[in-house]
């Protein structure tokens, strides 16, 4: 038998040898916890209607190269079976087309683009998998769909750009089932200025100063067909007169809040509190450069490599091939693990402060999928469970989990319903 003559060196064995085991039984005790988190949450997700408000489509959504049951490429990133393995229940599908030329030409390809993504929204609900998924108009539909076990689809529109400045293609956009409107993206249009001008064309900071009479009647119509107003992508100066215009509920569809990080596409306090006075929602959304400050290097990689694919264009990476897509996200996941993403705790961290803010009545959650959303931990739709174990983790409550990841969106939903059908009878 060995015999250890030196008591300092048996001592600290020893002492070695209890660190060890006090970290093994440490870590047997947080996993436990964990499993424990991970099951609280489920049990919560399993119950409770999740809706997603933002998850782009590209041209090729309902073809052999996009089907809803087949995953794909990486950067197609939901799809019907992650939904039902992550608990993502209802995504609002959205009919996007990057602001071009403000020319007869141009809102003509837009219009065109724009009725291509309702009809494979369409051709999704009504032909391929109506089985599975089924478009909802209104928030009792919402609520009917997901009773019936089916998924729920929901559309929003992302630039008001195809409309060009006829008024009347909201009634068309209404009739086809858009059910929000982000009057501008990137760059500025003829309804409001935007968040982040189209450096490629030397855009000032302000076009407008704000939303444009064209937009302010825009607002109107949207409140009077019963379509949410989406101040997500506008400039704070745009955003405040559109809660100043509405006369209905206000939601920000896929935004984050600079009182964590200041970046132009985030909401400031004074924005935050408009919302809430509006009644409305700030879903805040899984863009890695929107909830956490981008190292100067990685802007640079991404900025070339969008530049080297097209994806810095108008239509950005929805007008990749399924091919140039899972290239383009090779090269990213290559950036991101130089220069690692956002994660899901980052994602909490602007929730809690916009509930702290604005109170829990008034946020929610978008992922911007397909876009060029996705965080660590919340890079797809089976992901989604996450998301709903880290509120557990802070202590969010069953009933506050139920209203951020839907709850608060159906309530302004059905209050905008009731504006617009107010409206109708005054007018008869």
């Amino acid at each position: 038998m060995m015999r250890f003559r030196n008591k300092d060196l048996s001592m600290k064995l020893g002492l070695r040898l209890i660190c060890l085991l006090a970290s093994f039984f440490v870590g047997q005790a947080a996993f436990a916890q964990d499993e424990d988190l991970i099951a609280r949450a489920k049990a919560i997700q399993d119950k409770i209607l999740t809706i997603d408000t933002h998850v782009d489509i590209p041209f090729n959504f309902s073809t052999d190269a996009y089907d809803m049951m087949k995953p794909g490429p990486r950067g197609q990133q939901v799809h019907l079976p992650t939904m039902i393995s992550g608990g993502m229940d209802a995504p609002f599908l959205i009919v996007y087309v990057g602001q071009g030329e403000r020319t007869t030409a141009g809102y003509a390809k837009a219009l065109a683009d724009a009725f291509t993504k309702f009809a494979a929204i369409h051709k999704l609900t009504e032909e391929i998998h109506p089985d599975k998924i089924e478009l909802a108009t209104t928030a009792a539909d919402v609520r009917r769909i997901h009773a019936s076990g089916k998924k729920v689809a929901l559309i929003g529109m992302e630039n008001g750009y195809p409309m060009g400045k006829d008024l009347r293609l909201l009634d068309q956009f209404y009739d086809y089932g858009a059910r929000y409107l982000a009057l501008v993206h990137n760059g500025h249009n003829d309804l409001a200025d935007s968040a982040q001008p189209d450096k490629r064309h030397n855009e000032p900071a302000a076009e407008h100063n704000g939303l444009s009479p064209l937009g302010k009647r825009v607002v109107r119509r949207l409140n009077e067909l019963g379509i949410m107003v989406d101040v997500s992508h506008s400039s704070e100066k745009s955003t405040l007169d559109m809660l100043a215009a509405s006369a209905a509920p206000v939601i920000a569809s896929h935004s984050a809040v600079k009182g964590v990080s200041d970046h132009p596409r985030n909401l400031s306090d004074a924005a935050l509190e408009g919302i809430k006075r509006s009644n409305g929602v700030a879903q805040i959304v899984a863009f890695d450069s929107y909830l956490k400050a981008v190292p100067p290097e990685k802007a640079a990689a991404v900025a070339a490599l969008d530049k080297d694919t097209g994806v810095d264009q108008p239509g950005g990476r929805q007008n990749l091939t399924s091919a140039q897509l899972q290239i383009y996200d090779a090269k990213m996941a290559a950036i991101n693990k130089k220069w690692p993403r956002a994660n899901v705790k980052d994602l909490v961290d602007h929730i809690d402060y916009a509930v702290k803010k604005i109170g829990v009545d008034h946020v929610g959650i978008a992922s911007d999928f397909n876009g060029g959303g996705g965080i660590d931990g919340w890079d797809n739709a089976g992901e989604t469970l996450n998301v709903t174990v880290e509120l557990v983790r802070r202590g969010y409550t069953e009933e506050q989990i139920a209203k951020i990841w839907g709850g608060n969106l159906l309530r302004v939903m059905s209050d905008v319903e009731r504006y617009a059908a107010k409206t109708k009878t005054r007018a008869k």
